[in-house]
């Protein structure tokens, strides 16, 4: 039995196994990655963590966090393996930018609410990067879903004191762009019904903002919920001997209001 697999230190231990998994005589699967093809990985165990959270259950997340603490080992060990960087460089870098941004803590900067830090935070990294003469939403989360990068925008333009009082306006912007989308749909044509489309998204997604809502979240737990009253049903329907495919849409409805009902008792 090899020694390093029974090491006391976690992290130690896990670094040593993903060295192994890439050595030779190790996994095929494993030596095949690069980063490229881990891409679709990362993205996918980041939302498993998502999902968990929601679930509240402390042992999946732990497992799903586990899931996507592997990916920033195997990154480190396929950048080791060409000199590139580490592991230790990667935790080093990023201890090193904490420390720099946050200055409130680490220094004699002032920062006493969470909109300071994360103006303070903003700042200094435009300054690392060099940006700090580029406009306020250069290169924001343009890798993101259009949610998530919808609600980031709209927080960067806040900081700046581009927004709304309160939330009220909101909803009257979310009635004006709806009434332009019905103007749009009248009118037929696709590409200004898309637009306008876009437009009332954008609207709703800045209401979940200014109400304190991740819109993502939001939307992802109503899927959810779709998912559940659906099968539940499909299940009624079933139970009572009717053929799915075969009902009309108000047979339909009955079920799903009776389903809905059954949910808020």
């Amino acid at each position: 039995m090899d020694d390093m697999l029974n090491h006391p230190d976690a992290l130690t231990r896990l670094r040593y196994v993903v060295h192994r998994l890439r050595a030779p005589g190790g996994c095929p699967w494993d030596m095949e990655q690069t980063h490229e093809s881990l891409i679709p990985h990362v993205i996918e165990e980041a939302y498993e963590v998502a999902e968990a959270i929601r679930g509240g259950d402390p042992a999946q997340i732990c497992d799903e966090l586990g899931d996507i603490l592997l990916q920033p080992v195997l990154h480190a060990e396929i950048a080791s393996e060409t000199g590139a960087f580490d592991l230790d460089q990667m935790a080093h870098g990023l201890t090193e930018k904490l420390i720099r941004r946050h200055p409130h803590v680490f220094g004699e900067a002032s920062a006493a609410t969470s909109d300071a830090v994360l103006s303070q935070w903003d700042a200094i990294k435009r300054v690392e990067k060099g940006t700090q003469h580029e406009g306020m939403l250069h290169g924001v989360g343009s890798g993101l879903p259009a949610l998530m990068r919808g609600q980031k925008l709209q927080k960067k333009a806040a900081r700046v004191g581009f927004d709304w009082p309160d939330a009220a306006p909101v909803f009257d912007k979310i009635r004006e762009e709806t009434a332009e989308l019905e103007e749009a749909v009248q009118s037929g044509d696709k590409a200004h019904i898309e637009e306008e489309i876009g437009d009332l998204f954008f609207s709703v997604v800045n209401l979940a903002r200014k109400l304190g809502i991740e819109s993502e979240s939001a939307l992802a737990a109503a899927n959810d919920k779709f998912v559940r009253r659906f099968h539940a049903m499909e299940t009624l329907l079933r139970d009572q001997g009717k053929e799915f495919g075969k009902l009309s849409l108000a047979e339909m409805d009955e079920a799903w209001d009776a389903v809905k009902r059954a949910a808020a008792s």
